[in-house]
């Protein structure tokens, strides 16, 4: 993961990137009578809105706030102050001048303020939940049939709900099951912060092509059970191999041929899930990784920092520095969490330490560690960062096509494609087809430069181009 520093002025739209270590996952729990959770609001400034979301937690009797500012692909920027005293909140971040007031107003979970940063002054009320408008390629219709259903994990104990959808006819010869990528997803993939379903699109289009489709709520999320914060990759391969048996179960469905279609993590799920299980006929990996985990993250912090303009020798560092942090979580991968997190902090001073003074004082070293310790010590994190998908492509029989955008910079178009191929090959595989899509960023959208900041705003769910290329490729083997 990465942790981004944003120093941005809003009134001109200008953002910088400065990425160091890891992401801070946070809780969005919300308290009746405090303003702990995840608020959703919009600048509008000059004509121009700019989402911005608040995370507020509480540490002992202490507030602490984080930012994102999805369309320009800021996440958890660190806050200086956070207090609330007789229903009015305050968030200030002294590092770029910026200052909201608010007053809590319980029972309409909204906060009514004032957001200030120089020379701007504007209203700025915040909600619990963030306004939806409808995509372009939201499906308005459904001229086919969709079941609500439910499967058991038996393994994880989880109750996973889903859609099924079938052709008007009810009849398929084929069925996929959608896996998700990572983070906590319904169904539909819904990608909040940037307004995208690319599931339901993605399962609108199949279903109109004739091929049967059924997706989930991940564990934990809608109306599935189960606590996601405790589950890893391999928990996750377990609910989707649970889907797989559900449709087994099921006299009206087992007949027909089963695919999985993974994107991002879940492009690791599905190879994890095909290597063990023979009814498993095929497989659609959507910007999958084809490297290890730990060289995948150094070289998505180098492309995030190439695409916000830090020189060239920086993000060399950067990376270098990176990568042997995230090696250091791999070789200790066997070792008990306390050990194990001992020898990563090792390898966390010891690179902060080669940090100019300048650039990063003692309390924010400390903050760096503290913050990505956490994130170590989760279950999610210890085996993500460990993962290799050489292990389980190289199992992998059954027909494959693998597809990644040349401008993803999370999943790095060329090296994981060719991961991908050298894994099948290894097999002995001959039946997959490789297509690297010119022009799609992460989410499968065309893009102009694949930097996140870009996905909210484009109205582009997924490329027609990369949809009639998976339902071809399904209908044709």
């Amino acid at each position: 993961m990465q942790r981004i520093i944003i120093k941005f002025n809003l009134h001109h739209m200008i953002k910088s990137i400065h990425s160091t270590i890891a992401l801070i996952l946070l809780s969005s729990t919300l308290f009746a009578q405090e303003p702990i959770g995840t608020w959703y609001g919009t600048l509008n400034i000059q004509g121009t809105s700019l989402p911005l979301v608040f995370h507020i937690i509480k540490a002992g009797s202490e507030y602490v706030t984080t930012m994102d500012s999805p369309q320009q692909g800021a996440k958890s920027m660190p806050t200086s102050k956070t207090t609330f005293t007789n229903k009015t909140l305050t968030v200030e971040a002294s590092n770029i001048g910026m200052k909201y007031t608010g007053t809590y107003i319980p029972d309409s979970n909204k906060i009514n303020g004032t957001f200030e940063q120089k020379t701007i002054r504007t209203m700025l009320v915040l909600n619990t939940k963030q306004e939806k408008q409808t995509r372009p390629q939201d499906p308005k219709d459904f001229p086919y049939k969709q079941e609500e259903v439910t499967f058991t994990n038996t393994a994880g104990g989880s109750n996973l709900a889903g859609t099924l959808t079938l052709p008007a006819n009810g009849k398929a010869s084929k069925i996929v099951v959608l896996i998700s990528g990572s983070g906590p997803q319904n169904r539909n993939e819904e990608l909040t912060p940037f307004n995208h379903r690319p599931f339901l699109v993605l399962s609108d289009y199949l279903t109109r092509q004739g091929i049967a489709v059924l997706r989930y709520d991940d564990r934990g999320i809608g109306k599935s059970t189960g606590i996601f914060s405790k589950a890893t990759t391999a928990d996750f391969a377990d609910d989707a191999e649970a889907a797989v048996k559900y449709i087994l179960s099921r006299p009206d469905l087992k007949t027909m041929t089963i695919g999985l279609v993974g994107h991002s993590e879940g492009g690791m799920i599905a190879p994890i899930v095909a290597s063990r299980n023979p009814n498993v006929k095929f497989l659609v990996l959507m910007a999958g990784p084809g490297i290890p985990i730990a060289q995948l993250y150094a070289q998505q912090i180098g492309d995030a920092m190439k695409l916000a303009g830090v020189p060239a020798d920086e993000v060399v560092q950067k990376m270098a520095s990176n990568l042997k942090i995230f090696t250091a979580m791999n070789d200790v991968k066997d070792l008990p969490l306390p050990h194990a997190e001992a020898q990563v902090e090792l390898s966390l001073r010891k690179e902060l330490d080669l940090e100019p003074l300048e650039s990063l004082d003692r309390t924010a070293k400390e903050s760096i560690v503290q913050q990505t310790l956490n994130q170590y010590k989760t279950p999610w994190f210890r085996y993500f960062i460990s993962f290799d998908p050489a292990v389980y492509l190289t199992k992998v029989k059954c027909p494959v096509l693998a597809l990644n955008g040349t401008l993803d910079f999370q999943v790095e178009s060329a090296a994981n494609l060719a991961g991908i191929k050298a894994g099948l090959q290894k097999a002995g595989n001959k039946r997959f087809e490789i297509v690297p899509m010119e022009g799609l960023n992460h989410l499968f959208q065309k893009a102009n430069t694949g930097a996140e900041s870009e996905y909210g705003n484009i109205e582009e769910t997924l490329n027609p181009a990369a949809l009639q290329k998976i339902s071809s490729w399904m209908n044709g083997i």
